[in-house]
């Protein structure tokens, strides 16, 4: 009897000692590449997505946003697309990651900087697994500051096609390539 309790309590201490870290028990990280948005795009096709290059940025009132790109839709945008009336080719793959913004109190002049992460949002050209919103599927991904995990903020890959119908004329796309 004695020899099962104390290979119950090393088990369980084993178990606390993989679970554990300072101040408490830490739960698993989250996967974000094992997350999806009903119907439509996945986290995992965007895997690298931090590392693509950029497009523009933008600014609301409260937050600072980047927009990225895969190489396939950098490619289209030095190819005068949308501006040449072509659309944008399948696989093009565009990212726009969002922050709260505050001011860089360090800087010697006004600036507001990324502060908080507030979301992650994707957009994607395949024509033949989303063939209703003219080839493109859109998903977005909250951000929880307080448990460092995402969620899908949204109910399927049709629901940034309403929006994004106002720019049709430029293949659905709002985020221009400026003059570098």
């Amino acid at each position: 009897m004695k020899r099962k309790s104390v290979t119950i309590i090393v088990t369980a201490a084993a178990s606390f000692a993989v679970l554990g870290s300072i101040g408490g028990i830490a739960l698993a990280q989250q996967d974000r590449y094992s997350l999806t948005v009903p119907n439509g795009l996945a986290f995992s096709e965007f895997k690298g997505y931090d590392a693509w290059q950029d497009v523009a940025v933008s600014e609301t009132k409260t937050s600072v946003k980047a927009i990225l790109a895969n190489d396939t839709m950098i490619q289209a945008y030095k190819d005068g697309i949308p501006g040449n009336g072509k659309p944008f080719p399948e696989g093009s793959k565009i990212v726009k990651i969002e922050w709260i913004k505050k001011v860089n109190t360090k800087s010697p002049y006004f600036v507001e900087v990324p502060d908080t992460l507030k979301s992650v949002s994707f957009i994607e050209k395949d024509s033949k697994r989303f063939p209703n919103t003219h080839g493109w599927a859109y998903a977005q991904f909250t951000y929880n500051t307080a448990s460092k995990t995402f969620k899908p903020s949204v109910t399927g890959a049709e629901c940034g096609y309403k929006c994004h119908t106002t720019v049709a004329s430029q293949d659905y796309i709002f985020t221009a390539y400026p003059p570098r």
